[in-house]
């Protein structure tokens, strides 16, 4: 799939000076780097209270990036830690998805930035008619770096439907720890995201002598940061999947909450399972949105005739954008596998070389798949209804051609603006 090139991202910084880009940035690609130490959390219960930790301990950095916080428990605590960091003379920067976070009232944006931290909203855009349009090309990434050192990635945003006391609709998500060398590149990209100054004129030696510094000589494990735009990297997330699925010979685990891949993708899925691959899907049988159910279903028949393994998880809404890879590669972040996620929105993953991380994050989605999903017969039809089925053909070929659509609408330039006292 793929959609036209956008134009550049404006860039509003929050500094009164302009920032000073660093060279190149645009089309920087982050490689391999090793002796890191990561580590899976899993759900709102094991993420929050590590990363609430980190920033409570910070000393002289904060940078966050999300796509929604909601005014509960968690975005009160959230609340709370920045802007106590910010006070304390901790450099702060919050940027927020202006749709995601459409819904954030004045007093609590203005509590922050009162506060001292640099709030800045991506493609904000007033209601018209009560209706948010700024609805595509979205700041999809959940990224927090804590000074330089600590950073944390994956699917989870900053509200109370990622904890199990949330009820029948508590998600079911994933995020990483990471520290160690990568740090170093995750930092950079949250950095140049931000419009935050480089501060060192050779900025490719200043990251080189930080990553040695930050290395684990106990740990081995592999990190590269990828992600996508609409300029220079706006199949990258994707063209990962294509190689790691042509290369794998014994399991393939995807767990992904919005699985409508275009048909490059559905086809290296079920060539994997046709040369003898276990390959095991995870998908939502208890959908936060029906739309994302009947458009991964119009694609069962195709994946479940080669043998590849189908589950929905039933439990309650599955939200991860997980993979892995035999026994040693693995992948966490915020990229589903539709047409948002791999043709319009940003998004940010991780990706992880780490046979100790890849068992540990196979056990527990065997243990997801096997104790709380419902497996998909091949034999029979998963469609459900004759009206099921209608809709989900609409939805499938509306979708298919959905990139393509947007990319028709009038064109405007996405802007990371600073909050200033109006709502996003």
């Amino acid at each position: 799939m793929s959609s036209a090139p956008l134009e550049k991202s404006a860039v509003e910084p929050v500094a009164i000076n302009p920032p000073i880009r660093e060279p190149g940035h645009v089309d920087v690609e982050y490689r391999w780097q090793g002796n890191n130490r990561v580590e899976l959390l899993e759900n709102g219960e094991e993420y929050f209270p590590r990363v609430f930790e980190a920033m409570r301990a910070a000393k002289s950095e904060i940078l966050l990036e999300t796509f929604i916080v909601f005014e509960d428990k968690v975005g009160a605590e959230l609340q709370e830690i920045l802007i106590d960091a910010a006070r304390r003379g901790v450099r702060t920067t919050v940027s927020l998805d202006g749709f995601g976070c459409g819904e954030l009232s004045t007093g609590y944006l203005t509590a922050l930035s009162e506060a001292g931290v640099h709030l800045q909203i991506f493609d904000p855009a007033p209601k018209h008619l009560g209706i948010r349009t700024n609805w595509f090309r979205r700041l999809h990434r959940k990224i927090v770096v804590v000074d330089g050192l600590t950073a944390f990635i994956g699917g989870i945003n900053f509200s109370g439907d990622h904890l199990a006391d949330f009820g029948p609709e508590a998600k079911q998500d994933y995020s990483v720890q990471v520290q160690g060398p990568a740090v170093a590149d995750i930092h950079h990209f949250a950095l140049l995201q931000s419009g935050r100054p480089g501060r060192a004129r050779f900025w490719w030696q200043r990251r080189r002598q930080r990553r040695a510094e930050m290395a684990f000589d106990d740990h081995d494990g592999q990190v590269r940061l990828v992600f996508r735009d609409n300029d220079q990297h706006h199949s990258d997330i994707e063209d990962v999947y294509l190689q790691v699925l042509r290369r794998a010979k014994r399991r393939v685990v995807i767990a992904n909450a919005y699985f409508f891949p275009g048909y490059r993708l559905l086809r290296e899925i079920r060539n994997a399972a046709r040369r003898g691959v276990e390959v095991r899907l995870i998908l939502q049988g208890q959908p936060d949105m029906l739309v994302a159910k009947l458009a991964a279903r119009m694609t069962y028949d195709y994946l479940l005739k080669a043998g590849v393994q189908i589950h929905e998880y039933c439990q309650r809404p599955l939200h991860g954008k997980v993979a892995l890879v035999d026994e040693e590669w693995s992948t966490v972040g915020s990229s589903n596998l539709d047409p948002l996620s791999l043709s319009l929105n940003l998004e940010a993953n991780v990706l992880i070389r780490d046979r100790a991380f890849n068992q540990h994050l196979f056990e527990r989605l065997e243990d997801l798949s096997q104790n709380h999903c419902k497996a998909m017969d091949p034999s029979k039809s998963p469609r459900g209804r004759i009206w099921h089925m209608t809709v989900g053909f609409l939805v499938f070929h509306f979708l298919r051609h959905f990139p393509a659509m947007a990319g028709w609408l009038p064109a405007h330039k996405p802007r990371l603006k600073p909050f200033r006292g109006n709502t996003p």
